[in-house]
């Protein structure tokens, strides 16, 4: 696959398959599309789904554009990454080695752990990040640009099912190849009115460009907040919300998956991940114990994939990791107010 050309390639395929309701507007190596008629006001849908609903909808609507849900990719990863970061990892064999396989192919609701969302200066995540979200995928193998483009139509189908309408989708991004590793590729980004969802990724192997793939990605936590515009922490935890810093009920969102999938607190490894986590948990917000939390983390999980460990051994596996541990490595911050230079 010739480098230069497939910028012009993404450009005239997006044309052909979005139509004449969607604007470009390319400015050097800058692309934005818009709907004709963008601006309008959203007005969120008086209902909020539950989860569990918001997900069946998801896997029906790609099932009905020919794109079928696969089982998750282990949490417990090992390859390059002790946890499963992305669902796109589902690719290693095709993009990474140029193998004519993957892991997994459709779509994936993939529930991963990552360490890189943006925190204020008191250290505390920003609305509309965590540190474990369900990773809401296409990854799939193609054989053509045509059929990035056409994910993309499929996308704009699904979110249409989820009460979204196209004029207050917006795509943007660089007309512009990177290159990491084995793999070269091409993101443009997606937004509903100015939140950022998610991306759109062409990708394929530098040594054997045939090997070409689709990774879209968003987060379906995120997709129910720019559907419902309702408070984040509110959203998130539910009635938890307030009842201590976000640090530690995000720390207790992400230990539960972490040992839920029976990767225990180690010194090393993956088990050293879920240490690190519990690490976040303050001593004096957790006194009166973590099972409160671990049952809300636990049903939310339960409802996308299979835990291995059922709740109460949870708790107790964090209530032992937080009483063995010296109280001076114990939490970064008060349950509220106090400051703390730590970022993850």
């Amino acid at each position: 696959m010739p480098t230069e050309p497939i910028t012009q390639q993404i450009a005239t395929a997006l044309r052909q398959v979005l139509g004449q309701n969607w604007q470009f507007t390319i400015n050097g190596e800058e692309l934005e599309v818009r709907h004709r008629h963008c601006g309008t006001p959203y007005t969120p849908p008086r209902r909020s789904p539950s989860w569990a609903e918001i997900l069946s909808t998801l896997e029906d609507a790609f099932a009905a554009r020919g794109v079928r849900r696969d089982a998750c990719i282990p949490l417990r990863w090992g390859r390059e990454t002790e946890l499963a970061i992305s669902a796109v990892q589902a690719l290693d064999p095709l993009l990474k080695d140029g193998r004519p396989m993957t892991y997994r192919s459709g779509f994936l609701p993939q529930p991963v752990v990552r360490f890189t969302g943006e925190r204020g200066d008191d250290g505390e995540l920003l609305d509309g990040y965590l540190t474990s979200f369900v990773n809401v995928s296409r990854v799939q193998a193609i054989q053509s640009i045509d059929e990035y483009a056409v994910a993309l139509d499929d996308w704009l189908y699904v979110l249409s099912r989820l009460g979204f309408h196209a004029r207050h989708i917006s795509l943007h991004g660089q007309l512009k190849v990177w290159h990491r590793r084995q793999v070269a590729g091409v993101t443009l980004m997606f937004r509903h009115m100015d939140l950022i969802l998610g991306d759109i990724v062409l990708l394929w192997n530098i040594w054997n460009p045939q090997r070409m793939a689709v990774d879209l990605g968003t987060g379906l936590e995120r997709l129910a907040w720019a559907r419902t515009l309702q408070d984040w922490n509110e959203l998130i935890f539910g009635r938890l919300a307030g009842a201590a810093s976000r640090s530690t009920l995000d720390a207790l969102r992400t230990a539960t998956l972490l040992i839920g999938n029976g990767i225990m607190p180690a010194a090393r490894g993956a088990g050293g991940v879920t240490r690190r986590v519990l690490g976040a948990l303050d001593r004096e917000c957790v006194r009166l114990g973590v099972s409160a939390a671990v049952r809300s983390s636990h049903a939310y999980w339960s409802s996308i994939t299979t835990l291995r460990v059922p709740w109460p051994v949870i708790v107790a596996v964090i209530e032992r990791e937080i009483t063995d541990r010296p109280l001076h490595t114990v939490g970064w911050r008060k349950c509220h107010d106090e400051p703390s230079a730590a970022h993850t």
